[in-house]
Parts: C-alpha cells; sequence; structure tokens
C-alpha cells in the first residue's frame, strides 16, 4: 500500500470531509455527554456547533458544486503547534476546561492535517485550492483554540 497522495473526484473528497467533520462533531457531543464541568461543556457546546456549520458548509458545496462566501481564508494563519506538548486524553467526567482545550487542539490538528493531505494530494487540480482554503480556516480555529490555551492556562512565570 503506497502512502502517495491521491486525488479524489470532487464528490468523493467532499464525502470524505464531510464524514472527517462529522467525526469530530462526535467527539464534541460524547464529550458534552460526558464532562460535568460547566466550562468545559460550554467549550464543547462551542466546538460542536462549529463543526455541524463545517460539515452544513461542505454538504451545500456537494449540492451547489462549489464552496461560496466568507468562511474560507487564502492564506493559513500561523499556530504554536501545542498539539506537541500537550497529551490528547479522551475526556472524563472530572474534566475540566483545560482537557477540554488539549482535546480540541488534537482533534482540529487532526482536521488541519487531513485538509492539507486532500490539497496535496489534488496539487495541480481545480479542487486543490477549495481543500486549501478549508486547511487555511482549519488553522484559524486551531489558532483560536491555542490562543485561548495560552491566555488561560500557561503562564508567563
Amino acid at each position: 500500500m503506497s502512502n502517495a497522495p491521491v486525488c479524489h473526484t470532487y464528490e468523493a473528497a467532499l464525502e470524505m470531509a464531510i464524514d472527517m467533520e462529522n467525526e469530530s462533531f462526535r467527539h464534541y457531543l460524547r464529550g458534552l455527554l460526558t464532562v460535568r464541568d460547566k466550562a468545559a461543556r460550554s467549550l464543547l457546546r462551542e466546538m460542536a456547533l462549529d463543526e455541524l456549520e463545517h460539515k452544513y458548509t461542505l454538504e451545500k458545496a456537494l449540492v451547489e458544486g462549489s464552496i461560496e462566501g466568507g468562511h474560507t481564508l487564502e492564506k493559513p494563519v500561523p499556530t504554536m503547534n501545542l498539539d506537541y506538548v500537550l497529551s490528547k486524553k479522551e475526556l472524563e467526567p472530572d474534566s475540566g476546561a483545560q482537557d477540554v482545550l488539549a482535546y480540541a487542539i488534537h482533534l482540529e490538528k487532526n482536521a488541519l492535517d487531513f485538509y492539507r493531505r486532500m490539497a496535496q494530494g489534488c496539487a495541480g487540480a481545480p479542487m486543490a485550492s477549495l481543500f486549501e482554503r478549508i486547511g487555511n480556516d482549519e488553522s484559524r480555529h486551531l489558532q483560536k483554540l491555542e490562543d485561548m490555551y495560552e491566555q488561560h492556562f500557561l503562564s508567563e512565570n
């Protein structure tokens, strides 16, 4: 089996992206049903709704044949790569906001990597730019989570 990037049809690639977004939504929903901390639940709720919005955008693109609107960025947003220093743990009933943010950072990084692989596999094809823009948008979500983590849990001391 080869690890070479593969370009799928537009429809197949969007279906894969929809499945990935739905899986992320399910992760957040499971966390929402598990975690008791109010702040952590609020973060999970917000992230689950974001994933539903992403899924809807992709489903709409599948129906309409393209993604229109301001939901995508032309360039990626730089991130701190906190996924390398934060361990990914399954969420437990006593997980707090710090645990949820670390968990979400890993999920968003996985999504970003997925879209980058799709764009690379489709290099030169018309849909490559679509996946680049969606990946760039995922980088913005990842940066937002990392900024929140830094603001609340990384001290300067």
